[in-house]
């Protein structure tokens, strides 16, 4: 029987189990892959943990990439054999084999591989909604992206480059300072001994930028909003350090009339069209060059929790993937 990861209750990661499951024909409008690499991500974590509830017991995981081994009645665009890839729900991507909405799956072409499918697909995704839709970075736009050597971050910080953005990033360390600036970051802050919303203001000459894309949360949040000019855009799209408490939003009028939104990749890719769409971009963008994606973990998938420990350890940079 095919093994997979499942948890029965919230918790660290040693509530993270390996056993065997059962996987049906798929269903009317399903396809049956096969995993060769399954992605990463903070959100898993959030599963885990409770922050983000789900109904228990339950799979985990919202990115795969693999090959199509059987399709339900009612799927025209997909065969056994092709290679997919996928990122959102429903949960359970930790699994050598399972069943999924054919809706939701993506042909992933031959110069992408399976590990850069699966590592890329969620952060990837994300970038480009953050860059293209939420704020559509422009060439001459200064940006501030925090987390800037994780995932999302190297690739948010190639790809706005690629636009002609001046990009400042922050960083944990010297050593990810380095990933960073290796990436596209022009101006990497180590937030650990710099004060980050002061040396924004200083590489802006107090102008502030006109978009900060925040996945800490309640760490960050008010300092990301001492660094907007006015007009400017907040996107909390993440929350590693916990929720942002509430607040008074007449901070938004007194700061300078900042937009703030909290967007999510399942409300961008809810149309087919738009997930197509934008998952052309963002294989465009790869398969280009301009956005390089380097998968710099690899665990066995049955070793999820110790993959889970070391991203939430931060001993992780850029992308990760646990292999069936």
């Amino acid at each position: 029987m095919p093994q997979a990861i499942r948890f029965y209750q919230t918790g660290g990661p040693e509530v993270l189990r390996w056993e065997s499951v059962e996987v049906p024909a798929p269903a009317p409008g399903e396809a049956q892959v096969r995993h060769h690499a399954v992605g990463l991500n903070y959100i898993d974590t959030y599963h885990r943990s409770g922050l983000y509830p789900v109904p228990l017991p339950s799979g985990i995981g919202l990115e795969g990439a693999g090959v199509v081994e059987a399709v339900g009645e009612g799927v025209g665009d997909l065969r056994p054999g092709d290679r997919v890839a996928y990122a959102g729900g429903p949960l359970g991507a930790y699994a050598q084999l399972r069943n999924l909405p054919a809706d939701r799956l993506v042909q992933l072409p031959e110069a992408v591989t399976f590990e850069q499918g699966a590592a890329m697909m969620l952060q990837g995704l994300t970038a480009q909604y953050l860059l293209r839709r939420t704020y559509r970075v422009q060439a001459g736009d200064t940006i501030l992206i925090h987390a800037a050597a994780g995932g999302v971050g190297l690739i948010v910080c190639q790809w706005a480059k690629a636009l002609g953005a001046t990009v400042i990033g922050t960083v944990g360390s010297d050593e990810k300072a380095a990933l960073a600036r290796a990436h596209g970051c022009d101006y990497p802050i180590v937030y650990t001994r710099e004060k980050f919303a002061e040396r924004v203001r200083e590489i802006t000459g107090g102008a502030g930028v006109p978009v900060v894309y925040d996945s800490i949360g309640a760490d960050t949040f008010m300092d990301s909003l001492a660094c907007l000019r006015p007009l400017g855009t907040m996107v909390l799209f993440g929350a590693a350090s916990g929720p942002v408490p509430p607040f008074d939003i007449g901070l938004l009028a007194k700061m300078g009339s900042l937009f703030l939104t909290r967007p999510t990749l399942f409300t961008y890719t809810a149309q087919r069209q738009d997930l197509l769409a934008m998952a052309g971009e963002l294989f465009d963008m790869v398969i280009s060059g301009k956005v390089k994606i380097e998968v710099n973990q690899r665990y066995p998938l049955a070793d999820a929790a110790q993959a889970h420990r070391d991203l939430e350890g931060r001993r992780t940079t850029g992308s990760t993937v646990l292999l069936p």
